[in-house]
């Protein structure tokens, strides 16, 4: 693998700085950021907070009401788990239920042409929006703890765009759904203080965790199974970060797992990278109505 330590946009780089200047990882990112920039303290968090505020909108809208795409892929997905998590008949209690139909909820109201934040990407907004706020909720979190875990994020997105790619057209699913998953593994490990080690560990196992992962957009769209998989990226990024934080570490290192998923990626065949020719996509057949082939339902 190539030595990516000594690169300033790679995650081993933060890492260590982090580690010996005893500073968690949100503060070397927000340096960066306000070098690379040119903004100031103050601008850089209030661009945070706006970032904030865009991401907890399209999560109560797809929440609160329910979203009908107009090819009627999406049906109000995120607002029938909302009513099952207050059912009381969650399977691993109402918090899962509520991270899973926040993946969905941003990911229905961007299908339906709503306002989100590219969490790296439109397809993978979902994830990061859904773990923040279940975190939120479920610990008490101040806004400054979600801040915080929306720069180590943006960190760890800017590694991927810099070592790999974020393109679903260039790197499959794993690239936007694997690399948001990533993303919110991280911000969750340190709003949960883990070390910065620590961060690296869960970034390392949730993008292994879905190396390989296609893209494959029925009709073309952004919605299945797309959306259904900004659920799974979530409840990945908590299976990472529960891991890194029980002390279990990762055998990779995260700049070589994130190379990795970039040459995993360009192997790909072309059919399997956002063209909709291959995986769930051959399924749908839109010029027969609601026809489908195999087992499919619509």
């Amino acid at each position: 693998m190539s030595n990516h330590r000594t690169q300033e946009g790679s995650l081993g780089w933060a890492i260590d700085q982090a580690e010996l200047r005893n500073l968690p990882l949100s503060d070397i990112f927000l340096e960066r950021e306000l070098r690379e920039s040119g903004r100031s303290h103050a601008d850089a968090w209030e661009l945070l907070r706006t970032r904030l505020a865009v991401m907890r909108a399209s999560h109560g809208r797809g929440l609160r009401e329910p979203q009908v795409s107009r090819s009627g892929l999406l049906d109000g997905g995120a607002h029938k788990l909302q009513a099952f998590s207050e059912s009381g008949q969650s399977l691993l209690g109402p918090a899962f239920t509520r991270l899973i139909a926040g993946a969905l909820a941003v990911g229905e109201v961007n299908a339906c042409m709503g306002r989100v934040v590219a969490a790296p990407t439109a397809g993978s907004c979902g994830v990061l929006p859904s773990v923040l706020f279940t975190v939120e909720e479920t610990r008490q979190l101040p806004e400054e703890a979600l801040l915080r875990g929306l720069l180590t994020a943006g960190g760890i997105g800017l590694a991927v765009e810099r070592i790999a790619t974020l393109s679903g057209a260039e790197g499959g699913c794993q690239a936007e759904v694997g690399a948001a998953s990533a993303m919110a593994a991280g911000a969750l490990v340190e709003m949960a203080g883990g070390t910065p080690r620590q961060v690296g560990h869960a970034v390392s196992t949730a993008l292994g965790n879905v190396l390989g992962l296609i893209c494959d957009p029925v009709m073309g769209l952004v919605e299945v199974p797309c959306v259904y998989r900004n659920a799974m990226g979530a409840a990945n990024a908590y299976t990472a970060a529960e891991i890194a934080l029980a002390g279990i570490p990762s055998h990779f290192d995260p700049d070589d797992v994130i190379e990795t998923m970039g040459r995993v990626g360009r192997r790909l065949p072309e059919d399997f990278r956002e063209t909709a020719k291959g995986g769930l996509a051959t399924l749908y057949q839109p010029s027969q109505g609601s026809g489908c082939r195999g087992r499919c339902h619509t």
